[in-house]
């Protein structure tokens, strides 16, 4: 071999140097605006042209309503609420919150006779309203609740068992912002510690283990910096923190693990620290970009989708691949330069392992060859005992049904969820859950007019007369159901205006679910008074109507996500496709790796139907029974992010059979060969991200524990059965079609066969 002159030596040693600054300087820029992330994210749902968003807006400005956003004050422990005493307990209740800054106006049964203000079994509630042009709604949250608390203690001596619970839309997302973080910060104590004991078991030396950790937990960071940044022009979600440590911990060292990897290979070779860094970082490099193209081309898909959380999950993952790709190309190169030989340092002697010298490094692990030898003698029967399993569990998906879950499937630990539950058991969680109705009425028959009268009149009789409605609200349920408008005069001003829009052309009709009826049917009833023919229901033509509110919000997420699904999965099997055939220049390789993604993907839709869907083994993730439904955003999402990942292990694996190809082996020796050589590489790699993924199936969220078990699943399914048993199968029984139409020489390689020293 050829030894490079020193001045070329010098050169690659500056040119790692001033990438590695280059990266250090980016990663100092944009961890200091990762502290405190959670607080720029949101938890609230945007949808691009969503009705349910314009409702939303259309009751703040167009109404001017004060109670446009709301929560409820459930109260329990005081007197029956018609009484003298509990009169005075309201009143001081009311007057105490109307005081709070922020706060645009407080309801009780004092200023509005209508049982809704009244629990079936007890209690009462308070309507407190909050100022739509204040845009930090949310801080107002732990304000109130400290009011509460005040008042609870300047009541507890007349009132011993008196009880104050806040919650609503704007609570709720308050402490589902608080649980994300919480679990964001137990999955990654729970993942690290395992991560590190992998890592140790894949390289045996505490000065290898930690640096694709290292790697993980900055790319983490930075990726969370950048999305607080983003988050200042952005709708960026509070998923974006969970997705951004998921992947970062799975990404940032999948892709370290094989440049260290690779390193410690041309070490044992014989390279000098230099050439070895640099030899990782152009041959492991290579195939670590078409890997994260493809990983890229998955979260691209989902900035078509306009919600703001499918978005920002694209977002985030662009960022960690991105950035995953920086750190392991500008630092890790330049770290393992300065390491040289010490990165085998500190070694750990592990029972029954021994620690991988030079000819262990050079010579195929003997057990994977073995292996490899027997898929490559019987590829058939291989195809049959791993195949036909997979292929059943993938037809499971076919069943897999997308909704909001039965099941209660909100962290029962949060104290907005607990006020809820309170609710439900006064009969009155419709108010938090309701259909918000605005009629719009042409300019010759507005609301007040006779003809408007009756035509509101008429729709809220239809709507009464619906089971699913516990109470119906309108102008003229507020007026006692009077013929005339006349009545509502009478009526407190900001009840007027939260019904009547400032120009008189529109009304709002609240339809307050009954507490049993789930969030399917809440969302089917929805669609069906879309779908109503309003004009035949009031006799006045040209009469429209818009549905926002809770249950909105959710038809039309399910039907943006169930309407965008095919295009995403076009668009990430097609972008795959290209980006495969443009690294391996192979449309047998491509389309092979696109058929096992698709079944790796299949499968671990088939799991999830089986264990949450179906209740089979549902238990070990803290549910009491089946959910019956998907979240929809969990197959889009688990597709996207999957497919990428599964192409991680199978370019790893092809590149390296290529490689041995060219080196002049058979098409069985290669694939013995190949596998050999990274079948340890893509086990531990998969170990991994099982481990991280695993660790977010335990949190208070049910939507993430659903994704991080179908992305667990489809790494382990795609590590052991595809990898290690279906894709060689398919590589021996091809042979030189593994490789049309360009032939072995019209590929570029993703890495090189290294000459001996």
């Amino acid at each position: 071999m050829v030894m490079p002159s020193l001045k070329s030596g010098s050169g690659a040693a500056r040119r790692r140097f001033w990438l590695a600054m280059s990266g250090f300087v980016m990663a100092l820029a944009l961890m200091p605006f990762s502290y405190k992330v959670e607080r720029r994210l949101e938890t609230a749902a945007h949808i691009k042209g969503g009705e349910s968003e314009k409702v939303d807006k259309e009751l703040a400005q167009r109404f001017q309503s004060p109670y446009a956003h709301r929560l409820v004050v459930a109260i329990s422990g005081i007197p029956d609420p018609d009484s003298a005493e509990s009169a005075d307990a309201l009143s001081f209740l009311t007057s105490s919150l109307r005081g709070v800054p922020g706060v645009s106006g407080a309801v009780s049964s004092l200023d509005w006779p209508d049982p809704l203000f009244t629990g079936n079994n007890g209690g009462a509630l308070i309507i407190v309203g909050l100022d739509p042009h204040d845009k930090a709604v949310e801080a107002l949250v732990p304000i109130l609740r400290a009011k509460a608390d005040w008042m609870e203690g300047q009541l507890r001596s007349q009132y011993p068992n008196i009880k104050l619970e806040i919650t609503g839309e704007t609570p709720l997302t308050f402490d589902l912002r608080k649980v994300s973080a919480d679990d964001v910060k137990h999955a990654e104590e729970r993942a690290l510690p395992v991560t590190l004991l992998l890592l140790l078991l894949a390289f045996g030396s505490l000065v290898a283990a930690p640096l694709p950790l290292g790697i993980g937990v900055l790319s983490i960071s930075m990726a969370l910096g950048a999305a607080a940044l983003l988050a200042h022009y952005l709708h960026l979600s509070i998923l974006v923190q969970n997705l951004a440590t998921m992947l970062g911990l799975g990404l940032g060292i999948d892709y370290a693990l094989l440049i260290v990897s690779r390193f410690r290979e041309a070490l044992a070779e014989g390279y000098d620290p230099g050439q070895a860094a640099d030899t990782a970082a152009g041959q492991a490099g290579k195939t670590l970009l078409i890997s994260a193209t493809t990983v890229a081309i998955g979260f691209s898909a989902l900035l078509t989708v306009p919600i703001s959380e499918l978005r920002s999950i694209g977002i985030a993952g662009l960022l960690v691949t991105v950035l995953s790709v920086v750190l392991c190309t500008f630092i890790l190169p330049w770290v393992l330069g300065l390491l040289g030989h010490r990165i085998n340092a500190a070694r750990v002697r592990l029972p029954g392992r021994q620690f991988k010298t030079r000819e262990s490094l050079c010579a195929a692990s003997e057990r994977w060859v073995r292996w490899g030898s027997i898929i490559t003698r019987w590829p058939w029967t291989a195809l049959l005992v791993a195949g036909v399993p997979l292929l059943i569990l993938a037809f499971q998906a076919r069943r897999i049904s997308p909704g909001i879950p039965d099941h209660d499937s909100l962290p029962a630990a949060a104290e907005s969820v607990r006020a809820l539950r309170t609710l439900q058991g006064m009969g009155r969680s419709g108010i938090v859950q309701s259909l918000r109705v605005v009629l719009e009425l042409p300019p010759q028959s507005p609301p007040l007019s006779p003809a408007g009268w009756l035509a509101v009149s008429r729709l809220t009789k239809r709507f009464q007369s619906d089971p699913r409605a516990e109470e119906v609200l309108s102008l003229p349920t507020l007026a006692g159901m009077s013929d005339t408008a006349d009545e509502i005069d009478d009526l407190p001003q900001p009840i007027r205006e939260s019904f009547l829009s400032s120009d008189g052309q529109a009304t709002l009709i609240e339809l307050l679910p009954t507490a049993t009826l789930p969030p399917n049917e809440q969302i089917r009833w929805v669609r069906e008074v879309r779908s109503s023919d309003i004009a035949a229901i009031t006799g006045v033509p040209g009469a429209v109507l818009r549905v926002g509110g809770i249950p909105a919000l959710d038809a039309d997420y399910d039907s943006v996500v169930k309407a965008r699904l095919p295009s995403v999965v076009l668009g990430v099997v097609l972008g795959s496709l290209l980006a495969l055939l443009i690294g391996l220049r192979s449309l047998f390789a491509a389309l092979k790796a696109i058929l096992l993604n698709l079944l790796s993907v299949g499968a671990s839709f088939g799991a999830l139907v089986v264990v949450f869907q179906e209740g089979h083994g549902s238990k070990l993730f803290g549910l009491d029974g089946p959910t019956g439904t998907v979240y929809p955003i969990v197959p889009i999402l688990s597709f996207a992010i999957v497919f990428g990942l599964s192409m991680d292990y199978e370019v790893f694996l092809v590149a390296r059979v290529l490689e041995e190809r060219r080196c002049g082996l058979c098409e069985r020796s290669a694939v013995i060969e190949g596998l050999a050589r990274t079948a340890g590489l893509i086990t531990s790699a998969a170990a991994i991200m099982i481990a991280v993924f695993t660790a977010f199936t335990v949190g208070g969220f049910l939507v993430v524990q659903m994704l991080g078990f179908t992305l667990a699943v489809a790494v382990f399914i795609d590590a052991t059965a595809v990898r290690m048993i279906v894709g060689p199968a398919l590589l021996k029984l091809a042979g030189d079609w593994n490789w049309w139409p360009f032939g072995l020489y019209g590929a570029p390689a993703t890495s090189e066969k290294k000459l001996m020293p």
